[in-house]
């Protein structure tokens, strides 16, 4: 009976060392396999999410480009809802801050900018600016989240921006 015990101390001692070696293995595959993913996600003109994407061979390292200084920027890098739009920003999602363009169309003007947070509040207001046609806008102080930027017009018109903070 003694020999018999033995024998089961001993598988049982085996048996667990090899189940650490499997699990140990198995946390370095979970490691290498969960630093090696990246999710990623492509946003429409107007900030909407239209893709999200899950690659398992791609590099943790973003290669995203800085945004450009506002007196680098050119027409091509402003981004529009579509071609026929008067508004026109840059760079959404924002880091620091947002340029905005508009042009005039019958001498209907923009007056004042409204930012919103998600839930409706009003967060800043950007008044005064009748004799304008761009403006740059500061989210420094603001944290990452989705915001609405409303241009309102001198005829009493609103145009929404999703704008996404990161």
């Amino acid at each position: 009976m003694f020999y018999v015990q033995n024998k089961l101390t001993f598988a049982r001692n085996l048996l667990l060392k090899k189940m650490k070696k499997v699990f140990i293995l198995l946390l370095i595959l979970i490691g290498s396999i969960s630093h090696a993913q990246k999710l990623s996600f492509q946003y429409d003109s107007a900030g909407n999410q239209i893709v999200r994407q899950l690659c398992l061979s791609c590099s943790s390292k973003t290669s995203e480009t800085p945004p450009k200084e506002v007196s680098e920027l050119q027409n091509e890098d402003l981004k529009k809802f579509s071609p026929e739009d008067v508004i026109s920003y840059y760079p959404n999602p924002v880091k620091e801050q947002l340029y905005l363009k508009w042009d005039l169309i019958n001498n209907i003007k923009v007056v004042s900018i409204n930012l919103y947070s998600l839930t409706g509040q009003l967060i800043k207001t950007f008044k005064n600016l009748e004799n304008e046609n761009s403006y740059v806008v500061s989210f420094y102080d603001l944290p990452d989240n989705v915001y609405s930027l409303n241009l309102v017009y001198s005829n009493g018109e609103q145009k929404p921006i999703k704008i996404i903070k990161k």
